[in-house]
Order: structure tokens, then C-alpha cells, then sequence
């Protein structure tokens, strides 16, 4: 009887106990939104470094979408854009094809200058590659982008691109001889000879607007607090769902985010999120920081600028059905942006972040790094830091 009693209360001790240490139902939700939240951040931050680019030009210069922005010189500290180059001159043009296709009519590299370019979606997706070394080897052309689902003509004498969103942008980088004002000026002219303008107006085309921002504070760092999710949210009202990404729907519903209705977070769902953020930003930082794969050799610090089946799912748009690499997307543009179709063709990047012992690098040393002599550069090379 004894043993029986004893049993008994030591099953209802038990089940108490379990009952305690169970999560009430709101802490269960409170930890799927948490967890939903920081997906988000993953999946949603190519976007998100897009709008993040295109809301500083529209807030903070003249320039208006169908524009061009341009740094005047080489950059500086104003421009705070993920991976900013000092050794070319930079031209940005945003895109909106809701209203029909858009014409990129970019020039031949000749004895007054040439270009690397990258045409991409808001997403980042390349969808080519232009200047000496991209689709047109030089000779320039007039780029189409088609909006999602266009069935319409394609006139001949385009190089024809199918989008699978409505906005996006070009980097335009117009190659420079060097740093004199001589040769500033001339990679400015040179780059001014594109043209922008909706395929409605191709025969009679309006004049492309050029807008210098060299001296604007044009800071595009991403945020990792409440404000990723409002810029998350306008990419969604803005564009249609990919069938790829059909399955945040309900994620992003969750949080307030779905097509069609208003963003209006509360105070405590605001909180939640600038929490996810955070924590989604000190993962991607803990994953930079563990290192992509060494490119020289298995003990090399030098390493590829992003994880191979990233460079793979860009280069083939995503063809295969059994990859999705999402989280190493997340990883490259927590710090670059643009996306490019043929990695190592137009231009090439190797990236270290570690010292030959194997530490990381510090602020207040000083290093020496050893280049040999005739590096194999068609355009231009350089270091950044």
C-alpha cells in the first residue's frame, strides 16, 4: 500500500512538474514569431540591402527612379554602401518595369573609356553582366529588361532580359586611368554616354538624367533592428511573390507583413522584431567570421568572395530545384551588395580576414601585404579594407 501511495504521488509530482516547466501558449507563439522573424532577416536581406540603397538616393538627393546617380570622384567616406571601390567611378541606375520594359543603351568601350556593369533584380539576381568582359564584350548594346510575365514583342537589336520582378538596378562602373581630374573627368564623360528610358519612348528617347552624390552621406548599411522589417514589408507590397519564396507567406504574415495591407506593428511585436534582428545580424557575423572556403589552398587565409553554391545558384539562376542556398545569400549581402552572372569574367575578388597566424585582423596594426609584380588585370585591380 505503502509503495502504491508512494508511486502515486511520485507520478502526480511528476506531472506537476511537467506542467510548470511546459511554455504557456503565448510563449510558445512569442518563440515561433521570434524564430520566424529572424528567418526573415536571413532570407529577406538581398531585398532589404536594395531598398536600403534605393531609399537613401530617394530621401537624401535629387535622383528619382529611371535616374542616374553618380559619384563624381573616386569614393570616400560618404559613400557607406557595403563594398565601395575607390578605383572606379561609380554609376547607379534604379528600374521600374511595372509600367512596361525598360532600355539600358550602355556605350562600346573605345579610346574614351570603358565599363563593367551588373544588371540585377531587386532581389540581387543577376541577370547579366556588361562592359569589356561581360555579354557584349565591349561593344555595348542596348540592354531590354521585360517585367515579370511580359508576353509582348521583343524587338530585334536587344539584348533581352527576363526579370522575374519590377525593379532593380545597374552598377556601372566606369573604368578610370587613374585618379588625376584629367582622367576623372573623362570616366564622367565617358559614363554619361548611357541612356535610360522606357521602351515606349525607344524611338524618340528623353534625355537620361545624371545626378552627382559624391558629397552626399549615402549610407546604406543594413539596420538590424525594427526598421529591416519596413523595408522587408515595401519590397512585398511592391513585388510579386517568386514561386521560390511562396512559402513565406504565412511566415511573414505572422509578423504583420502580407500583401495588400497596412504595416502596423505594435509596440511589443516592434520589440520582438528589433530582437530578431539583431540576433539574425550576430549569426550571419558569427558565420563571416567562421570563415568561407580557402581559395589558394586548404591552409590559405585568402578566400572565395562568396560560399561556392552561392557563386553557382547566381550564375544559373537558381536552376537547380534541389538547392536553395539561402543562408549563404544572407551571408554575402550582410556585407556586399550587387549580384554577379559570371564571377571571375568581368571582375574577381579574393577576401581575408585573417593575418597569416590565423588572427583577425586589427585596427591598430599595421600590415604588410605582398603583391608580385604583373598582376593579370584587364580593367583595374585593387585592395579595400
Amino acid at each position: 500500500m505503502r509503495k502504491t501511495v508512494l508511486a502515486a504521488l511520485t507520478l502526480l509530482m511528476g506531472v506537476a512538474l511537467a506542467q510548470a516547466q511546459s511554455p504557456s501558449a503565448d510563449e510558445l507563439n512569442r518563440r515561433l514569431i521570434q524564430s520566424r522573424a529572424v528567418e526573415a532577416v536571413i532570407w529577406g536581406i538581398p531585398a532589404v540591402n536594395t531598398d536600403l540603397m534605393r531609399q537613401e538616393m530617394l530621401t537624401k538627393t535629387p535622383g528619382k527612379v529611371g535616374q542616374v546617380i553618380y559619384w563624381g570622384r573616386p569614393l570616400d567616406w560618404h559613400n557607406q554602401t557595403l563594398t565601395p571601390n575607390p578605383d572606379a567611378l561609380y554609376f547607379m541606375v534604379f528600374f521600374n518595369t511595372k509600367d512596361g520594359p525598360v532600355v539600358l543603351d550602355l556605350p562600346p568601350g573605345d579610346a574614351n573609356g570603358s565599363f563593367n556593369g551588373n544588371i540585377v533584380t531587386v532581389w540581387q539576381m543577376a541577370l547579366e553582366d556588361a562592359g569589356l568582359l561581360g555579354i557584349d564584350k565591349g561593344a555595348g548594346g542596348k540592354f531590354l529588361v521585360l517585367p515579370p510575365g511580359y508576353t509582348g514583342s521583343k524587338p530585334d537589336g536587344y539584348i533581352v532580359l527576363q526579370s522575374d520582378t519590377y525593379g532593380g538596378y545597374m552598377l556601372f562602373r566606369s573604368n578610370l586611368k587613374s585618379h588625376g581630374n584629367a582622367d576623372v573627368q573623362a570616366a564622367i564623360a565617358y559614363g554619361k554616354r548611357m541612356k535610360v528610358y522606357p521602351l515606349a519612348q525607344a524611338a524618340n528617347p528623353p534625355a537620361t538624367v545624371f545626378i552627382d552624390v559624391k558629397d552626399v552621406d549615402f549610407d546604406s548599411t543594413i539596420r538590424y533592428d525594427a526598421s529591416f522589417f519596413e523595408h522587408l514589408d515595401r519590397i512585398v507590397q511592391e513585388e510579386p511573390w517568386i514561386d521560390r519564396d511562396r512559402m513565406m507567406i504565412d511566415s511573414l504574415r505572422s509578423l504583420g507583413i502580407e500583401k495588400g495591407k497596412p504595416f502596423n506593428p505594435s509596440d511589443a511585436m516592434k520589440a520582438l522584431m528589433s530582437s530578431a534582428a539583431k540576433e539574425g545580424g550576430a549569426w550571419l557575423e558569427a558565420k563571416y567570421d567562421a570563415g568561407l572556403p580557402p581559395f589558394f589552398s586548404p591552409t590559405s587565409r585568402w578566400t572565395y568572395p562568396a560560399p561556392p553554391e552561392v557563386i553557382k545558384a547566381y550564375a544559373d539562376g537558381f536552376a537547380d530545384m534541389n538547392a536553395y542556398p539561402l543562408d549563404g545569400r544572407g551571408l554575402c549581402y550582410s556585407y556586399a551588395y550587387i549580384g554577379i552572372k559570371r564571377l571571375g569574367a568581368g571582375q574577381f575578388y579574393t577576401n581575408s580576414i585573417r593575418d597569416k597566424d590565423g588572427e583577425a585582423f586589427d585596427g591598430g596594426k599595421t600590415y604588410r601585404l605582398n603583391v608580385p609584380a604583373n598582376v593579370p588585370v584587364d580593367q583595374y585591380w585593387s585592395v579595400t579594407h
